[in-house]
């Protein structure tokens, strides 16, 4: 009967046992992207360009124009004088047309092509500035994620502390007992746990937020018993290339002004088409038959605009003005970026020597503690002395830990700063 009760209250605890989430830094990079609600604008870019470029080269199918019209006028043309044996029908005033007229493109001086660039140009703009946007995401999940690190491992050293604190206790709890402690000693003790246990509670109400934070960033619902893996680190031998998504924009503005530049070329350029015009009317082509008939006239036609030499000029200048402006912001743009992440290069290599000290002063603290708790537990020294050795170690393994994290997070910045 016991081993049935117990087997039984095993599968009903199975019930209530909290489902745990194992996340990593790039799955949380992943959906935050995915879920973030600019992302949906990438579609539309890329249908509105679709579109775009299709209606634009749509004007090589044969534009077709329905012309209808009638009219009244008050005179018409005559022969101004009788020919002998020959009777000319005088045209009436009141004229019918209906007509359909098409013309087909042969040659627009490049305008199509040019205005085809350019869309597909502003569409890759709109789109990098909102991979410039989606990287900022990437900043604000290493903020996060590598937050929460950082308050585990915090967390986890106080829960080592608090262990170090009750154990100390206990002793001197017995040696109270024994009259070779006083009372006060355990008191401080006691207190120096309680306040322990206030900053274990101030860091569980962190995590919660920054867990909630990450949870509302990536669209995923987490507690506090969602389990985040520690990235690998990141050792970086060179300076990496950057690839940015500005690097793409700046590209893409200037695919924008050599396109517009192209336009401006075109409208100097002779354009030829052919034409169709069909139609039934009274009069037709024939002004001296004064009845409805049938008619059509077809060629091809050649036109070259001389006006737009004028401003032809003064648009290229404005052109390559242009293009020299963001060879500029480009120049700008890099110098700061190198800028930066030397600076990120001499944080990483600053961080790994400190961590290197940190385990030496670990190392110190311990051999220091353990001596001034065997002390304590003999007589020798005070509570409050022990503390001092006490928090002098927690506060060198809590350095080290933030040391770890901060290091984790120069080397992820490191690499979004280089879009790599």
């Amino acid at each position: 009967m016991k081993r049935l009760l117990f087997i039984s209250l095993l599968l009903i605890s199975q019930d209530f046992i909290i489902p745990q989430t194992q996340l990593t830094l790039e799955e949380c990079y992943e959906k935050a992207r995915i879920y973030y609600p600019l992302i949906k604008q990438k579609d539309y870019i890329a249908k509105t360009k679709e579109y775009s470029v299709s209606n634009i080269w749509n004007g090589y199918f044969p534009q077709i124009t329905l012309l209808a019209q009638a009219s009244y006028q008050s005179d018409v043309t005559e022969v101004p004088m009788p020919l002998p044996g020959i009777v000319i029908q005088r045209l009436s005033k009141d004229q019918y047309k209906v007509a359909v007229d098409v013309t087909q493109t042969i040659y627009d001086g490049g305008i199509m092509s040019s205005q085809s660039g350019i869309q597909e140009s502003v569409n890759e703009i709109d789109d990098q500035k909102i991979e410039i946007e989606l990287l900022k995401i990437k900043e604000r999940v290493n903020q996060i994620y590598l937050g929460i690190l950082l308050i585990e491992a915090q967390f986890n050293q106080i829960e080592l502390v608090i262990y170090d604190l009750n154990a100390s206790i206990s002793k001197l709890d017995a040696a109270y007992a024994n009259g070779t402690a006083t009372k006060s000693d355990v008191d401080v003790l006691r207190a120096e746990l309680l306040k322990t246990e206030q900053r274990q509670i101030e860091l569980n109400s962190s995590r919660l937020s920054y867990i909630n934070m990450l949870g509302l960033l990536i669209n995923e619902s987490l507690n506090e018993s969602t389990i985040f893996s520690t990235p690998s680190p990141i050792n970086y031998l060179s300076a990496e290339e950057i690839i940015r998504p500005e690097l793409k924009l700046y590209s893409a503005q200037k695919n924008l002004i050599e396109n517009q530049d192209g336009i401006t070329v075109s409208k100097i350029v002779p354009k030829a088409n052919l034409f169709f015009q069909g139609g039934y009317g009274r009069p037709a082509l024939n002004m001296f038959v004064n009845d409805f008939d049938w008619y059509y006239i077809t060629g091809i036609r050649f036109s070259w605009s001389l006006s737009n030499l004028y401003s032809y000029g003064n648009e290229s200048e404005i052109n390559q003005l242009n293009l020299q402006s963001i060879d500029a912001q480009t120049e700008t743009f890099l110098l700061n970026t190198k800028i930066t992440t030397n600076q990120q290069l001499q944080e990483i290599d600053k961080l790994k020597k400190l961590i290197v000290v940190d385990k030496g002063i670990i190392d110190l603290r311990t051999s220091v503690k353990e001596a001034a708790k065997a002390k304590l537990e003999n007589g020798v020294i005070t509570s409050s002395d022990y503390l001092r050795d006490l928090n002098a170690e927690d506060t060198a393994k809590q350095n080290l830990e933030i040391h770890k994290i901060q290091l984790l997070l120069a080397q992820y910045n490191y690499k979004i700063t280089t879009g790599n």
